[in-house]
């Protein structure tokens, strides 16, 4: 039996396993492949301490009221994951385990972030005083949008979109996490017609 470390950070994933499988195995499935399992044993597993990284499923519960449904609590080691990154926690954590032909259904449930991880964030650069005196703007909310249609603007009508935002009254806008540098509409046009749309506001 494991037990958990302060460090630890712990996962509480709902699973439904495929008939026949085990919610222990399921559970263990889950641990491996979110920390250092494959589908197949590689000679490069020698070089490690496969052992020291691996996530470890400490215990299942079954959910009461719910057929074949159980909480599997698995613990992955702070070592696992770049500091100051939520990006690479969640890509780890969940960004692998849900096309498993073992389970039927699987969700995150919960997650305990241990206080040696989050000490690694940064935080803001600067609080709530710096936005407002470089927007001058003071005794009231900052207002702010997403421009939208998220997808499928061209630079030119994105930056004309910030413009009529920032006119309407609004303090700023923002992208879409699914705007990136796509062939319609590349960052470095998409910033310069921002930027234009910003001066003229």
């Amino acid at each position: 039996e494991y037990e958990t470390k302060d460090t630890d950070i712990l996962a509480a994933f709902r699973v439904t396993p495929q008939p026949g499988v085990p919610p222990e195995e399921a559970g263990a499935a889950v641990a491996a492949e979110s920390s250092t399992g494959t589908w197949t044993t590689v000679w490069t597993d020698g070089l490690t301490s496969l052992d020291r990284y691996k996530g470890r499923c400490y215990r299942i519960e079954r959910v009461i009221g719910e057929k074949d449904q159980y909480i599997a609590y698995v613990a992955y080691p702070l070592d696992l994951f770049e500091e100051g990154s939520v990006t690479n926690m969640f890509t780890s954590i969940v960004g692998n385990v849900f096309g498993f032909k073992a389970l039927r259904a699987l969700r995150l449930e919960d997650l305990r972030v241990p206080t040696a991880y989050i000490k690694t964030f940064q935080g803001p650069p600067h609080g709530i005083q710096v936005e407002r005196d470089k927007l001058n703007k003071y005794g009231r909310p900052l207002l702010g949008c997403t421009i939208k249609p998220k997808l499928g603007l061209s630079a030119k009508n994105y930056g004309r979109a910030v413009y009529e935002c920032l006119r309407g009254g609004l303090d700023f806008t923002k992208d879409d996490e699914n705007v990136n540098s796509q062939p319609f509409m590349r960052w470095r046009d998409r910033f310069l017609f921002c930027a234009e749309a910003l001066y003229k506001a």
